[in-house]
């Protein structure tokens, strides 16, 4: 018996998955996931040389009269802009179980500089405005539209931090741009502008993402199939088409409904494979679990960020240690921080909608790590294949780890005010906890104990960039066995990876059938066609 079970797998089985993949794969089992790409890319020019307008030939003396300037040509954009995301940085959003939420920058903590209020005139370099320093920024002024930070075409255009000079901070240009020269030579933004602050959110390049990064603006086709700027060189709103200034995407650190989403399919279909049994793996696997398999490819990114640790100093001054691979920090305002490079994603089911822990929400369980974004999705939201639109599918995702600090008498988490002169209450000047969530709680207007502590907190940030190859995507074997890099989620059984007595020998009973029939078949056919010839 043991000989014959041996011969089954031995011989019996391989000559069978053979056959499947050679029926599946239709021979083609070298063929390019991106042939069947139906992008087609329309380089965008803007036939107008603005050096060549009286209105932009003035001396200006401020940022917004930049605005107004441009704003006398491109009437109606300035209200425009004013109701999307980027100037808001909120939006009202549909949350499962907890209905309409105001949602954004403004009212919901992460685990990296943790929030904008008190915070304002550091946090505003990524805003697209100017003079926003504090929460009495006038967002009905449109002239406080930067304009300039998307559509510069020089590459000098950068926003200043506080303290460097009159006037900066706040959104305000640096007092080193020559803002003539930058205003005669606009155009449609490109990887850089965008790049300006989806690259470096979080204090640095990469640190937040993990797939985006300034290597995109230049790279090789290893690092990004699409922004390769020696094949297809797509810029960012190739993907993220815009349409009267609201651009197409959904960031889920903010953002919770299924909506405003940019696919794979739109270009790719819904049916990218040849053969039918990847495509068939599409219905449960998102595009970029294959074809992202690792992310943070040139620099690396931030994994874990500890604030408990902050407030060292040396000869009563801060400082900062590297150790020596670079991927570990000690920082005096920061406190301890792990970075990593070329990491395999976690992976979560995820239906396209998200949980947000509120502002003011009270922590339910201060014993276990905090989920400030939880991803929805399950397994059992396929059971209704008819319901497409609460399908989930296997995502890749960063899992940003860290420990902040929060109250633990009225179990919320603290707002810090951290950017400030000294004396001020602001942590980075004066490094008094205390002091310092005081300020931002009153800030906010939540109330604080007297009492912090520090906990636990986990935040989901889904990949989508630094797509790879196709022939260096996921193998089979990679997900398909024990060892496998799927480990989780396992709320369902994966071939290779899980053992079911049932289902293997009920598979095998299957495969001896379906040899018996086909031998039973074959010999049928021999047999009738000797009759046949006699």
């Amino acid at each position: 018996m043991k000989e014959f079970i041996k011969f089954i797998f031995v011989v019996l089985v391989p000559i069978s998955i053979i056959m499947i993949i050679t029926v599946e794969y239709n021979g083609d089992l070298d063929r390019d996931y991106y042939a069947t790409s139906k992008i087609k890319i329309q380089k965008k020019v803007i036939p107008v040389d603005h050096s060549k307008f009286e209105v932009l030939q003035k001396d200006f003396k401020k940022p917004q009269e930049i605005t107004e300037a441009c704003l006398s040509c491109h009437n109606g954009r300035g209200k425009e802009f004013m109701k999307t995301e980027h100037w808001q940085w909120h939006n009202m959003d549909s949350v499962a179980g907890k209905g309409y939420e105001d949602l954004g920058k403004r009212n919901i903590l992460n685990n990296f500089c943790i929030g904008v209020n008190a915070n304002e005139k550091l946090c505003s370099l990524c805003h697209a405005g100017y003079g926003y320093g504090d929460k009495n920024f006038d967002f009905h002024n449109q002239n406080n539209i930067d304009c300039l930070v998307c559509h510069d075409k020089t590459g000098t255009y950068k926003k200043s931090k506080p303290g460097t000079g009159p006037n900066t901070g706040s959104g305000n240009p640096s007092p080193k741009v020559d803002l003539q020269k930058v205003v005669q030579s606009i155009g449609l933004p490109q990887r850089n502008n965008c790049g300006t602050c989806h690259y470096k959110g979080g204090g640095g390049n990469n640190v937040k993402h993990g797939d985006l990064e300034m290597a995109l603006n230049k790279c090789t086709r290893d690092v990004d199939v699409h922004m390769a700027y020696d094949k297809k060189n797509m810029q960012c709103t190739d993907c993220h088409e815009t349409h009267n200034h609201k651009i197409s995407g959904q960031l889920y650190t903010v953002s919770s409904s299924n909506k405003n989403k940019v696919t794979c399919e739109k270009c790719h279909t819904a049916t990218p494979h040849k053969s039918k049994l990847l495509n068939n793996h599409y219905e449960q696997i998102a595009c970029q679990t294959c074809h992202i398999p690792v992310y943070a490819k040139v620099n690396p990114t931030k994994i874990y960020w500890d604030w408990s640790t902050a407030g060292k100093l040396k000869d009563g001054k801060p400082y900062t240690e590297w150790s020596k691979d670079k991927l570990h920090e000690y920082d005096s305002k920061h406190g301890t921080a792990v970075f990593g490079k070329n990491l395999k994603p976690d992976y979560v089911w995820f239906n396209g909608t998200a949980d947000h822990h509120l502002i003011d929400e009270k922590i339910a369980d201060t014993s276990q790590p905090l989920v400030l974004n939880k991803l929805f999705g399950s397994y059992k939201d396929n059971v209704k294949p008819s319901d497409s639109s609460h399908r989930s599918k296997i995502w890749p995702v960063k899992i940003m780890k860290g420990k902040q600090i929060y109250d633990p008498v009225n179990k919320l988490l603290i707002q810090p005010k951290l950017v400030g002169s000294k004396g001020s209450g602001a942590y980075w000047a004066d490094f008094d906890w205390n002091a310092s969530a005081k300020k931002g709680m009153e800030y906010i207007g939540l109330p604080y104990s007297g009492k912090y502590a520090f906990i636990k907190t986990e935040g989901f940030w889904p990949i989508n960039h630094m797509v790879s190859p196709s022939d260096k995507s996921l193998s089979c074997t990679e997900c398909h066995s024990k060892d496998g890099r799927l480990q989780k989620p396992n709320d369902f059984y994966l071939p290779g990876r899980n053992y079911s007595s049932i289902i293997d020998t009920g598979g095998i009973i299957f495969m001896l059938l379906v040899l018996l029939g086909v031998i039973i078949h074959g010999f049928m056919r021999i047999v009738s066609s000797k009759k046949t010839q006699h």
